[in-house]
């Protein structure tokens, strides 16, 4: 662009240039002469005063967060103790339930123990006396299966099936006169 000329009509005929600058903010300007001049006098101050805040709020968070772990940890710990006393507990429980099982099963056991001597006693008595001691023995057991016996027994079946016998053709055990037994595997042994 051309230089621009403002002619004005009342100052007869002389030239006016506008001036070309730019504007300075007076306040910026200032304070950055001032901050300038700061860190050049205390520069090095300034460094290690801020690295020596910094490493103290570290230095704190720290401290801080070690407090409530620690207040963490003991209401942890007691957690802990309450769930150990509680298993116990159960456990105890447990123990007595199964000692009292077990001392029931000692008294059954005993009084069965106890039935069986009864019982061998009167077949002797009876023996001596020439008596026979199986009918009783015999009406004794039903007695006792009955008394002592809590849990239902299956009865045993007396099914002959074909089998039975102790005939197998195979190796000529019983059952007839004829015999037959397979030869000898393998080669045979000449010299």
């Amino acid at each position: 662009m051309d230089d621009v000329e403002i002619t004005d009509v009342d100052d007869n005929n002389v030239p006016y240039q506008a001036e070309k600058t730019l504007p300075k903010n007076q306040d910026l300007s200032d304070f950055s002469q001032f901050a300038a001049e700061i860190l050049s006098h205390y520069g090095w101050y300034l460094l290690i005063l801020t690295v020596l805040l910094y490493l103290l709020i570290q230095h704190l968070t720290k401290r801080r967060s070690r407090q409530s772990s620690s207040s963490q940890t003991l209401q942890d710990a007691a957690l802990v103790a309450r769930r150990q006393e509680a298993m116990e507990a159960a456990r105890r429980r447990m123990q007595e339930e199964l000692d009292a099982k077990a001392a029931m099963f000692k008294e059954k056991k005993e009084q069965q123990e106890e039935e069986k001597r009864r019982q061998i006693i009167e077949i002797w008595d009876s023996m001596q006396q020439g008596k026979s001691y199986k009918g009783s023995t015999k009406l004794s057991q039903t007695t006792e299966e009955a008394s002592s016996s809590t849990k239902v027994l299956k009865p045993k079946s007396n099914k002959k099936t074909l089998h039975s016998t102790d005939y197998n053709p195979l190796t000529g055990q019983g059952g007839g006169s004829c015999t037959w037994r397979p030869g000898r595997r393998g080669p045979s042994s000449g010299g």
